[in-house]
């Protein structure tokens, strides 16, 4: 039986008085906070989201977000001196302070608010806050606001909250397309990917066995049309440099450690690299490759195809970059290593189809939803050097159009020759092939080679409309080969898949990550020095 104590100057109550008796109370737990999912990491819910600065979440009543629809202003309540702020970090030193209440009024946590639960009596002396406490606030901290019952804390994480029931279910071990919790189901799909939208980067670039790397990738890789960088950059090369290993690391410098080498393979001197941004590891299957070899030129060198494929969510990609015959004259000879290559490619083998009643065993690029077919294709233009040039000389803008016509790859799949399925977005830069090295001059050796459009990009899609090129363009400033880059930016359907695949389970190259990571730090060490040092000399010049 508690009694209240009575006030100085005040007399007790006469002793045949009793007391009265308190009520018999339950105490309840604080109200946990409410639960929702988070924005979507999509740029455009980055865009619409708005993060609240440290003086507006302290004005907010109770933790409530002001970004939450209308409703009235509230204005900023200053703190006293003293009381911790409310709805801050879940971290250890940031969980508000555990102080005694006053005048009769249970303990509680401060808060923002600044009172407590009404009607409750004080059913024990205060204590101080134990180590299941601090946890327990750290448990309930939400990025939504909390009520005066909860632990006020606030998180600014961007992680979508994860319920209990729906890790209970284990539903998505059946591999059903809904499940909830499944890995590769719609409902993760569409919190990375509310449009269903995946951004892809594909290039091909002949280096002409260059040992010479360019100064820099910026141009190929972060061209400055595309606002945003790519989910997915998929690069091939012909006639690749003789270090690799040193072309791949120079990839992920420029990528940044946004990005992560999810496969990388080499037939002879075709070499692809495929780099994926780190948080999408997760939802890719295991990569398969396969090759094809059409000429033998040497031990090294070879005209032939590299192809690999692999399943990200329930969509089925397929890149190949290839190598064909060399020659002004030789179509028929590029027809045949067309037909060998789509036979000889064997993909895919353990990852399974996802739609094989759509599949050909004599055509790989039948076996797969996206595929993209890409390289030096070595078409020409067959108007001859001199028509070409009276061409690329005109003063006023280059008539592509009328380049076009005389384009071998354009006839033949006019023809249904060759690429059947396959498109193309439209060709707006000059051919790339065959400059002088170092310069912006076609061929001036006595070969006068025709200059033409050799480097291509094309897209196949098992459903219409699924492949959106954005933009189709060269690298100008990249001139220590013969041939100038192409690449192209495009934006596929990608559609939820099931668990029951074979799953790369976030596999990546950690050495090259690392590798990649300290260039950076190095070169931008470098940079700094350098501009003290240039600051340092004006200075005394000056003086």
């Amino acid at each position: 039986m508690l009694r209240g104590r009575p006030a100085e100057g005040t007399p007790g109550p006469a002793p045949e008085e009793r007391p009265a008796q308190a009520k018999a109370l339950t105490p309840r737990p604080p109200a946990r906070p409410r639960l929702q999912r988070a924005l979507s990491l999509d740029d455009r819910g980055w865009r619409r989201r708005r993060v609240r600065s440290g003086q507006e979440d302290l004005a907010a009543p109770n933790g409530a977000s002001p970004s939450r629809g209308p409703g009235p202003a509230a204005s900023p309540a200053p703190l006293p001196a003293g009381r911790p702020a409310p709805c801050l970090s879940g971290s250890l030193q940031e969980i508000p302070a555990w102080r005694p209440a006053r005048g009769g009024r249970p303990c509680s946590w401060a808060s923002g608010s600044g009172g407590s639960s009404p009607g409750l009596p004080s059913l024990r002396p205060p204590r101080p806050p134990s180590a299941g406490d601090l946890e327990l606030a750290r448990a309930h901290s939400s990025p939504l606001a909390c009520d005066d019952h909860s632990l006020s804390t606030k998180s600014f994480s961007l992680l979508a909250p994860i319920r209990t029931k729906d890790v209970r279910s284990r539903s998505y071990l059946e591999g059903s397309l809904l499940a909830s919790g499944a890995l590769l189901g719609a409902e993760e799909l569409a919190r990375y990917f509310p449009d269903r939208s995946l951004a892809l980067f594909v290039a091909t670039w002949n280096m002409q066995g260059q040992k010479e790397l360019p100064p820099s990738l910026d141009e190929l890789l972060l061209p400055t049309e595309a606002d945003y960088t790519q989910d997915l950059y998929v690069v091939g090369v012909q006639e690749g440099c003789s270090d690799r290993r040193e072309w791949e690391t120079r990839l992920q410098e420029t990528l940044g450690p946004r990005y992560v080498l999810l496969s990388s393979a080499a037939h002879g001197v075709l070499y692809m690299s495929l780099f994926i941004r780190r948080d999408l590891i997760w939802f890719c299957s295991e990569v398969e490759c396969s090759t094809v070899t059409t000429r033998i030129v040497s031990q090294i060198k070879t005209k032939g195809a590299l192809g690999v494929g692999f399943t990200f969510f329930g969509t089925s990609f397929l890149f190949i970059t290839s190598h064909f015959t060399s020659g002004d004259g030789k179509v028929a000879e590029r027809l045949l290593d067309y037909s060998r290559t789509v036979q000889a490619l064997a993909l895919p083998r353990n990852v399974p189809d996802t739609n094989p009643y759509h599949s050909s065993a004599g055509d790989v690029t039948t076996r797969f939803d996206q595929v993209f077919w890409f390289g030096d294709f070595n078409f020409r233009l067959s108007g001859g050097r001199v028509a070409v040039e009276a061409a690329l000389k005109q003063d006023l803008q280059v008539d592509v159009g009328a380049l076009l016509q005389q384009d071998q790859l354009t006839r033949e799949m006019e023809k249904g020759s060759i690429f059947k399925g396959f498109q193309e977005a439209a060709i707006h830069f000059l051919p790339s092939y065959k400059f002088d090295v170092g310069k912006d001059t076609y061929d001036s050796t006595s070969k006068q080679r025709t200059p033409s459009y050799t480097d291509r990009v094309l897209f196949r899609s098992r459903h219409k409309g699924d492949i959106c090129p954005v933009r189709y363009s060269t690298c100008p400033g990249i001139k220590t080969s013969d041939h100038r880059p192409v690449y192209a930016l495009f934006r596929v359907r990608v559609r939820p898949g099931r668990d029951n695949i074979p799953l790369a389970a976030g596999k990546f190259d950690r050495e090259l990550y690392l590798l990649g990571i300290k260039r950076r730090i190095s070169k931008e060490a470098q940079r700094q020095q350098a501009l003290q040092a240039r600051n340092s000399s004006a200075v005394c010049a000056v003086s």
